[in-house]
C-alpha cells in the first residue's frame, strides 16, 4: 500500500451507478473517522467517490480486477474498493469479496451482503477490505471477514498472479442471500410510480366494477378460496404480461452450467421483482376500491340485489374481487407503458443501459 507523502491515505469508492453509488456516498460521510479509529495507528483516511460503469459489458472477476488496476493506476489512490450490485460469478461460485493485497484493490459484489440492513453490511465489508489492504498481506489462516458468516474462502487452484484473497457464498442459504440482495438493490418499489398508466387502467377499471351489481352477485357467490385463487391468477398475469412485453426475461449467451446458472438467478431476481411491486399495486387497489365502495354504494341496493345486508364482511369481499379484476384491467393498461422503469428491474437491461452510456461517454469499450 502507498501513503501519500502528507500521511493520508486515499481511498477510492469506485461505484457502479445508480444503488451503489448511493451507498458510498452515504457511507463516504462517516468512513474517514470510522477507519481511522479503528486501524489504531493515528492514521488519517481521506476518502473519493467516484461513480463510473465499471463493470459494463463484463462479469468476469479477473477482467474487472483489471479494469480497476487500470484505472486506479492513472489516479494517486492508495486503496482502491469498487462496489457493484451485479451478482459475479467464479469458477460456478458466487463472488462476494476478492482482495487483492499486492496492488491495493478490492471488489465487492453488494447482493452477496443479502437484503437487509445493506448500507450497514456494505459499511462493515467496506471497512475490513479498507483495513486488511492498509496491513500486511494475510496468510492462508484468514478467518473470513466478519459479520458475514455465509462466506467462506475461495482460492481457485493454479493461480499464476499473487494469490488475492477471495470470499464466496456458498451452498444454499449464500444463493438465498445473493438473490434477496439482487432484489433489494433492483428496488421494486421504484416499479408502482413506473406503471402509472397501467395503474390508471385498473383504478378505472376497479370504479366501474365496484358499481356493477354482476359483480356484487359474483363477489357474493365466490368462497375464500376461489377469491384466493382470483388474486393469484390475477397477479400472475400482471407479472406474466410486464415481463414478456418489457422482454425482462434474461437467456444464456451459451450453454455453459455458469452461465445458465447466471439466467437462472437473473430471471428469479426478476419474477420477485415485478412480483413485489405488483403486490404493492394490488393492495392499493384494494384499499382505494374499499374506501371507493364505502363512500358509493348504497346498502339497501346492494341488499336487493344480493339478498345479503351490506356488512364489514361485504365490503372486504367485494374490495378483494374488485382489485382482482382491476389487476387484469392494468396489465392491459401496461402495454401503453414505456418500458423503460419496468426494464429497470432487470439485471441484464440495466447492464445494456450502462454498456450503452459508456460507449456514448467514450465512444468505445473500454479496454480489457
Amino acid at each position: 500500500m502507498r501513503v501519500s507523502s502528507q500521511g493520508v491515505t486515499v481511498v477510492a469508492l469506485l461505484a457502479d451507478p445508480d444503488a451503489p453509488t448511493e451507498i458510498a456516498q452515504r457511507m463516504a460521510r462517516t468512513l474517514p473517522t470510522r477507519l481511522a479509529t479503528k486501524s489504531g495507528q493515528e492514521r488519517r483516511f481521506k476518502i473519493e467517490v467516484i461513480s463510473e460503469p465499471f463493470t459494463a459489458g463484463t462479469e468476469d472477476p479477473p477482467t474487472l480486477m483489471r479494469r480497476i488496476l487500470d484505472r486506479g493506476s492513472a489516479e494517486n489512490w492508495d486503496i482502491v474498493v469498487a462496489l457493484t450490485d451485479l451478482p459475479l460469478h467464479l469458477h460456478g461460485r458466487k463472488l462476494a469479496v476478492n482482495l487483492s493485497h499486492e496492488h491495493g484493490l478490492a471488489l465487492l459484489s453488494l447482493p452477496s451482503l443479502g437484503g437487509l440492513r445493506l448500507p450497514k453490511r456494505a459499511r462493515q465489508a467496506v471497512e475490513e477490505a479498507v483495513l486488511g489492504l492498509a496491513g500486511p498481506p494475510a496468510t492462508g489462516a484468514e478467518e473470513p471477514p466478519q459479520n458475514r458468516p455465509l462466506l467462506e474462502r475461495s482460492a481457485p487452484p493454479g493461480q499464476e498472479e499473487a494469490p488475492d484473497l477471495r470470499y464466496v457464498a456458498g451452498g444454499p442459504r449464500g444463493y438465498l442471500r445473493v438473490l434477496s440482495g439482487m432484489v433489494r438493490a433492483n428496488r421494486p418499489w421504484r416499479l408502482v410510480p413506473g406503471l402509472s398508466k397501467a395503474l390508471a387502467a385498473a383504478l378505472a377499471t376497479g370504479a366501474v366494477a365496484t358499481v356493477n351489481s354482476t359483480v356484487w352477485i359474483l363477489a357474493e357467490a365466490l368462497s375464500a378460496p376461489r377469491l384466493v385463487i382470483a388474486m393469484v391468477g390475477s397477479v400472475g398475469i400482471m407479472i406474466g404480461w410486464l415481463i414478456v412485453d418489457a422482454e425482462l426475461w434474461h437467456r444464456s449467451a451459451d450453454g455453459s452450467p455458469e452461465e445458465r446458472q447466471r439466467a437462472r438467478l437473473y430471471n428469479a431476481s426478476t419474477v420477485l421483482t415485478v412480483g413485489i411491486g405488483v403486490l404493492v399495486c394490488y393492495v392499493g387497489l384494494m384499499v382505494i376500491n374499499l374506501v371507493w365502495a364505502l363512500f358509493i354504494l348504497n346498502d339497501r341496493v346492494f341488499a336487493s340485489m344480493t339478498r345479503t345486508p351490506l356488512d364489514a364482511a361485504e365490503y372486504w369481499t367485494l374490495s378483494w374481487f374488485v382489485a382482482s379484476v382491476a389487476t387484469v384491467g392494468g396489465a392491459l393498461g401496461s402495454g401503453l407503458e414505456s418500458d423503460e422503469a419496468i426494464r429497470a428491474a432487470a439485471y441484464s437491461k440495466r447492464e445494456q443501459e450502462r454498456r450503452d452510456s459508456l460507449q456514448d461517454n467514450h465512444g468505445h469499450q473500454p479496454s480489457e
